[in-house]
């Protein structure tokens, strides 16, 4: 039977805006459940997150993010970057979510879609184990300190040196190892990064290394983030409800005792950043 030319033209509208539907009913959760792989974007050199031991990836992110693999039934791929790349790098569409982990902020949540939180953000100092002249955060004022390029530690700091006498002369860091290796040489006074990270540092280089106390920053969390979109959402409820279950079953507890040395008790909704 002869079809009118009329009818051909819809029947070739309503087959595009079926292949539409479909595209768009195929959300992240959908594609990565269909690959079979949850693509992750981190920076490796964020111990105790994320770092490379004798050149193979080493910290809390590949162990927890096994355990949400096996709950949703996939494999978890890293891709190293250097960190002023992974948020650009989520953006753009080059993996599904950021591993960083990162510092949950009210500017970051307009942009990004976070995750609940895995471990305490608190922003303080690390400083040389023998310079007694860093005795409290108050006194790097007027000298040399170091925090990661791009991170909310870096905003932090910034606030901090702000409310002090003589402005600290701040010095921006590609990753932390490079902060930490001219922390060692004197080239800077102390390094500003979250407790998590600074007690693991400190931990490993006792003799190097020490934490001034107490931290100068406010009370915050890390969390990982995703794109914030309709497509992402259900990807991200799912990595929850499998954050929601190994913090019921203890295992997020354990991975946070084997890593940072004590579990750490971090909320089971999203708390409302404090800047």
């Amino acid at each position: 039977m002869k079809i009118p030319a009329g009818w051909k033209s819809c029947l070739m509208l309503v087959t595009l805006c079926a292949a539409s539907l479909c595209a768009h009913a195929e959300d992240e959760l959908a594609k990565v459940k269909k690959s079979g792989e949850l693509v992750v974007g981190t920076e490796m050199q964020f111990a105790p997150f994320d770092f490379l031991e004798n050149g193979q990836q080493a910290g809390f992110n590949k162990d927890l993010f096994a355990e949400v693999g096996k709950e949703l039934g996939v494999k978890v791929r890293f891709i190293d970057l250097p960190w002023p790349s992974v948020l650009p790098g989520l953006e753009a569409g080059k993996f599904d979510m950021v591993g960083g982990p990162l510092t949950v902020t009210k500017a970051r949540m307009e942009r990004y879609t976070y995750t609940l939180p895995i471990a305490d953000a608190t922003d303080a100092l690390l400083k040389r184990a023998n310079d007694g002249s860093i005795k409290q955060s108050s006194d790097i004022a007027g000298k040399p300190v170091g925090a990661g390029k791009g991170s909310a530690q870096l905003d932090q700091l910034k606030s901090y040196a702000a409310t002090l006498p003589k402005a600290p002369d701040i010095r921006e860091y590609v990753d932390n190892n490079q902060a930490y290796a001219d922390l060692a040489a004197g080239r800077v006074v102390a390094v500003a990064n979250s407790m998590t990270n600074i007690a693991y540092v400190a931990k490993q280089r006792p003799e190097t290394f020490a934490v001034v106390q107490p931290p100068f920053g406010a009370k915050v969390y890390f969390a990982y983030c995703l794109r914030k979109d309709a497509d992402s959402q259900p990807l991200a409820e799912a990595f929850n409800a499998a954050l929601v279950k190994m913090n019921k079953d203890g295992r997020l507890a354990a991975l946070q005792k084997k890593w940072f040395g004590v579990a750490m008790d971090v909320p089971s909704t999203m708390p409302t950043p404090n800047y």
